[in-house]
């Protein structure tokens, strides 16, 4: 090649960087990406959604059940893997620092906005570490007498605790549960003195009951359930602001004793914080499906629990202001923090 072939060559060649430099950058200024460096379609693995409760319980059942149905939904696994630990620190921690793919979800609850205030140092904070999708169902407490006993509603219970200050006594589970909360909160709101009694798990509450040495127990409706079809005890009041669907004939505690008061449990999906809007926009979208089919509408209610699909505002939003309701009943009731 001669000087002058040389000099054409050297010039096309530069032109031709200069022309491929123009159209790369206008490709980067367009936001398109090439196919090499495009992201699949969510999902194309595996997902997990990591509980706070051990295996065999309603939460982790009704998650089983959603979980299979996501995976229809969306063609790919979503498993159910069990962290219990106080307070759900154990699970959250192992989603918080997960990437914020939306292969690792977390199940959050009630319990985790009374866990915020009755830990003195929670490891993480659940309204800025984790970033909303759904709610998966809401469930009501039920309050329970014996049917031998005198309390035949919960009218004759308040009256009686008004006259006999002091000497009737309330069973729940565990100091600090959703249960005991609930009893400090009736015992608040109906401005009443009666003692409650925390036992360590449920069984114990309805025997207790059974045997008389309480005479109101407060609880979640699946370990009353036998005891109540056995006619051995009577529901008199739920929890929440409307009735409970799968208990229609029980007044709630508002409209019984004609006082505000409305405790409602929930359970919801939840991601890493920075998790993509497109990937929690697919999520919401295949939960709201999800939780609309009746299948699993009827199986969630024999469970005691109203499958419901929410907007991450809305799940976000009941999430806060039941950190600022529960902070008060702890506050109030003096309960020590952990």
């Amino acid at each position: 090649m001669n000087q002058a072939e040389l000099s054409i060559a050297t010039n096309h060649s530069r032109r031709w960087l200069v022309c491929a430099g123009m159209l790369l950058m206008a490709v980067a200024a367009s936001g398109y990406t090439t196919p090499v460096c495009a992201q699949g379609k969510y999902p194309d693995k595996p997902v997990r959604i990591v509980l706070p409760f051990g295996a065999g319980g309603v939460a982790d059942v009704t998650a089983r059940l959603v979980a299979e149905k996501l995976g229809e939904k969306l063609g790919q696994r979503f498993v159910v893997e069990n962290q219990p630990g106080a307070g759900g620190v154990t699970a959250a921690r192992s989603v918080q620092t997960a990437p914020a793919d939306g292969y690792t979800l977390a199940l959050l609850s009630n319990g985790t906005a009374i866990s915020v205030p009755l830990f003195k140092n929670l490891p993480f904070d659940p309204v800025k570490d984790f970033t909303p999708i759904s709610s998966m169902g809401y469930f009501q407490l039920v309050f329970v007498t014996s049917a031998q006993s005198p309390y035949k509603t919960l009218g004759d219970f308040i009256k009686t605790a008004k006259e006999k200050s002091g000497q009737l006594n309330v069973g729940t589970i565990t100091a600090g549960s959703s249960q005991h909360l609930t009893a400090e909160l009736f015992k608040s709101a109906m401005d009443l003195n009666f003692v409650i009694v925390p036992f360590k798990n449920s069984g114990e509450v309805a025997v207790a009951l059974e045997r008389g040495d309480v005479q109101l127990a407060i609880d979640f409706l699946p370990p009353l359930r036998g005891g109540l079809s056995g006619n051995k005890f009577l529901a008199v009041a739920t929890s929440g602001l409307q009735r409970s669907p799968d208990m229609p004939n029980v007044p709630t505690v508002k409209e019984a004793s004609g006082r505000d008061f409305e405790v409602t449990s929930w359970n919801a999906i939840y991601a890493p914080a920075g998790t993509p809007p497109a990937v929690i926009k697919t999520l919401n979208d295949a939960l709201r499906s999800v939780l609309a089919d009746s299948e699993i509408k009827k199986k969630a209610l024999d469970l005691g629990i109203e499958a419901k699909a929410s907007t991450p505002d809305e799940i976000h939003g009941r999430l806060k202001s039941d950190i600022a309701k529960w902070t008060a009943v702890i506050e109030k009731a003096g309960i020590q923090k952990r």
